[in-house]
């Protein structure tokens, strides 16, 4: 793994963790229509980044 790979997994990992929290009030809270199926998307996109910066 290379330097900018490691550095875009340390952007993302508080982003992620953020992303959860949101998440989990946006369960709790459903005043948004679309909110929890936006926020669960993205959780998936960064996910996906993730394993695909750990393989390489």
């Amino acid at each position: 793994m290379d330097k900018k790979a490691k550095k875009r997994l340390e952007v993302i990992r508080p982003k992620l963790q953020n992303l959860q929290k949101q998440l989990s009030g946006a369960k709790q809270q459903d005043d948004e229509p679309g909110e929890v199926q936006r926020l669960e998307q993205e959780i998936e996109n960064l996910k996906a980044e993730v394993a695909a910066l750990k393989k390489s």
